[in-house]
């Protein structure tokens, strides 16, 4: 068949370890012999962010919002054992991290179901979608090691000189001092972009904080959500027969595992860094969920929301072969393809996305699958693992013929 055309590139983020390796694979199976690539090309891997002093990563945040739409591989954020492996000359912050606070917006996350493999709480039957705020708190906090007994203050001097002043603790010895902070505008950002997904996908939302211990910083998180949707988006969902509601954190947590999913759930940044987790482990596996920044602007970053996949890559290294699970790093490919498409009008990107990802899927619930998943197989075939590329290739000879 011809390869597809496109006119707009994709901004191209490759990544770290194994998904670097699968990256390359995926490429060379499933996309490239059905599309005709364009792309711009940042190398977000650890030994090019230390070269370029992490302006690489600022560098490829520019060109999403200058082209529109990016995909990305998982990358490292590292720690200190990190920093001594790669020689790195600091401490570099997550890429993830310096992204969103460039694109600022909302992050996406949502289970990706296959018949076969039931989620482990048992009255769950349809995805769950985590809203991420991807601003701010302690992604972006300051951090003081305190060293021995003395005051610390949290001190605010406006333009207009009035100051506020107030005592956060007398230490009487060692400790540790983190100072968050957010923005009115960006989370009135991420309050439009959880509703319009929302009336978008025609599923209820729900947004939870603990303003009750935070009664500043997490309650303005709850005050901004509700005027803008009394103001904004009541009617919208009332006439669409779908339901925004605010609860605290701990009550949110007790009613997600009683529910039957079907809905979206909001979260600050680092509740929906740790739940998303928890969701989509319990949908199957972290390598089973979409994950999509969407920007005030309206740009789109497509990624993997699971790590490097640090010991798969220490076992290619030597040489072995891997049953390591690329289905996230395809939909982020496909899903990134489909958007580029319609907004470019091409309609012949979104036939092919639609048909990878049919592909993936039937592939997996025909029995042939990685080795994460085959401990959770249920279905009537037996499983039968296969490497990360012998995966790939099983979902090329599907594509194949549904492209045909």
């Amino acid at each position: 068949m011809e390869k597809i055309k496109m006119t707009t590139p994709l901004v191209e983020m490759d990544g770290d370890e194994m998904t670097r390796i699968l990256w390359q694979q995926i490429k060379d199976e499933v996309i490239l012999p059905y599309v005709d690539l364009k792309t711009e090309y940042y190398d977000l891997g650890l030994p090019h962010r230390e070269e370029t002093k992490d302006q690489v990563t600022v560098d490829a945040a520019n060109a999403n919002k200058k082209y529109g739409v990016a995909v990305k591989c998982a990358t490292i954020t590292p720690n200190a054992q990190r920093v001594k492996e790669y020689n790195l000359t600091q401490m570099w912050k997550s890429p993830n991290g310096t992204i969103r606070a460039i694109l600022d917006g909302t992050v996406f996350r949502a289970p990706i179901m296959v018949k076969g493999i039931s989620p482990v709480v048992r009255t769950w039957q349809q995805p769950i979608t985590i809203a991420r705020h991807a601003f701010g708190d302690v992604y972006r906090a300051t951090e003081y090691r305190v060293p021995g007994a003395g005051k610390a203050e949290l001190v605010f001097t406006g333009t207009d000189a009035t100051t506020f002043r107030q005592t956060i603790n007398d230490f009487d010895g060692a400790g540790v001092l983190q100072g968050q902070f957010n923005k009115d505008s960006s989370i009135s950002s991420f309050a439009r972009s959880c509703f319009q997904y929302a009336l978008d996908t025609k599923q209820d939302l729900w947004f939870a904080t603990k303003d009750t211990i935070s009664k500043q910083y997490d309650h303005t998180f709850k005050d901004i959500f509700q005027e803008i949707f009394d103001a904004e988006y009541k009617e919208k969902f009332d006439a669409m027969g779908i339901e925004y509601f605010y609860t605290l954190i701990d009550d949110a947590v007790a009613r997600v595992i009683r529910s039957k999913g079907g809905f979206i759930w909001a979260c600050k940044n680092y509740d929906g860094d740790v739940m998303s987790d928890m969701v989509s482990t319990a949908f199957g596996s972290l390598a089973m969920m979409t994950s999509v920044l969407v920007s005030p602007e309206g740009n789109y970053e497509y990624e993997a929301a699971h790590g490097t996949i640090t010991r798969h890559y220490y076992k290619y290294l030597k040489g072995e072969e891997t049953s390591s699970n690329p289905v996230a790093t395809l939909f982020a490919w496909s899903g990134a393809l489909r958007k580029r498409g319609e907004l470019d009008g091409i309609e012949a990107l979104g036939r092919y996305a639609d048909a990878l990802e049919k592909a993936t899927i039937d592939t997996i619930e025909s029995g042939v699958m990685t080795g994460d998943l085959c401990a959770m197989w249920e279905g009537e075939t037996p499983a039968r693992k296969v490497t990360s590329l012998e995966f790939l290739r099983e979902i090329r000879a599907r594509l194949d013929k549904a492209l045909a």
